[in-house]
């Protein structure tokens, strides 16, 4: 069982785990006040007691991706149109390569997020 986020990405796939550490500390530090833990099997971050009380966004590993998830990203200004909505009021978007992982314009997701969930 995994315990902690660097845990899950040593024991992903190279270039799985490349992807995860990529993208890990654009979120750690678009969100330097949000805790993380592992939920559900998969890392997860936001305010408050974590996991479960406003979570802000997750990083899930499938076979041949990282999905990057946004809890309320359906109600982020999305001018890439590269989030796609999900259940409830999720958008996410399918990093295949740690060249999809784009600092700029997640860490502007992640500042929406954090300012949606903090209200």
């Amino acid at each position: 069982m995994t315990t902690n986020i660097t845990d899950y990405l040593s024991g992903l796939d190279a270039a799985l785990r490349e992807i995860g550490e990529q993208a890990r500390p654009v979120i750690d530090a678009a969100l330097p006040d949000a805790g993380s833990a592992m939920w559900h099997g998969h890392p997860v971050w936001g305010l408050g007691d974590v996991p479960g009380r406003r979570p802000i966004c997750l990083l899930k590993a499938y076979t041949s991706y990282v999905t990057f998830g946004l809890w309320r990203g359906q109600e982020i200004t999305d001018p890439s149109g590269r989030l796609e909505p999900g259940a409830r009021q999720m958008a996410s978007v399918k990093l295949r390569s740690a060249a999809d992982v784009d600092p700029v314009l997640f860490a502007g997701w992640l500042r929406q997020a954090r300012a949606l969930e903090a209200n």
